[in-house]
């Protein structure tokens, strides 16, 4: 099968309960596990910051949750502290059927740049290798599910598709932050116009 899977940061602080959680995040979670018995490949992307990471807001004095600064020359939103590496926060939500999963990439390690896609940091000057992974197992279309749409979500999808995956999002598997009001909405939009397939779980057949 030359399908994957692609599981986004369905980490604890990114629902419910946690530090940046996304609405009903968690409610993906029973859709996901639902489908994993379609794939033979399927691989998690796990946020995995150093405690003095750039991007908490923690870290830049005078600077508040939902702030936007330059770095080095991207725009920098500043999170609160979350998926610190070794912590509760970080780890995959107790409920995911983790026993599925066949390879896992972190991100977001290096403390001096932000790292929403699974593909690169995002100033695209370090790769995760799953890029490299994907090819190594002759995948070349992935169906992308997690947390959060409007960014680690986005830019895993764009990269893919800069990349030359084929590439479907599973759209009652994902769920957004939406700082902005149409943030969501842009985002699968944006992702659409790059090329992806937006799908549902039920549309799933992978004869």
């Amino acid at each position: 099968m030359n399908k994957a899977l692609i599981l986004v940061d369905i980490q604890n602080d990114f629902c419910p309960g946690g530090s940046l959680a996304v609405n009903d995040g968690d409610k993906i979670i029973p859709i996901v596990n639902s489908i994993m018995n379609k794939f033979e490949n399927i691989i998690a992307t796990q946020d995995w910051h150093p405690i003095n990471h750039i991007s908490f807001a923690s870290n830049n004095e005078g600077k508040n949750v939902g702030d936007l600064i330059q770095l080095n020359g991207i725009t920098q939103v500043m999170w609160p502290n979350h998926c610190v590496q070794d912590t509760k926060g970080a780890e995959f939500v107790d409920t995911l059927n983790i026993s599925k999963i066949t390879k896992i990439f972190q991100k977001g390690t290096n403390k001096n740049v932000d790292s929403y896609s699974g593909f690169f940091d995002n100033d695209h000057q370090s790769e995760t290798g799953l890029s490299d992974y994907l090819k190594s197992q002759n995948i070349n279309e992935i169906y992308v599910t997690g947390l959060a749409t409007d960014y680690c979500v986005k830019y895993t999808v764009l990269d893919a598709l800069n990349l030359g995956f084929k590439t479907n999002l599973i759209i009652d598997a994902v769920k957004g932050v939406n700082l902005n009001h149409d943030d969501v909405e842009n985002a699968i939009k944006e992702m659409e116009k790059a090329g992806a397939k937006i799908i549902k779980s039920t549309d799933l057949n992978m004869n």
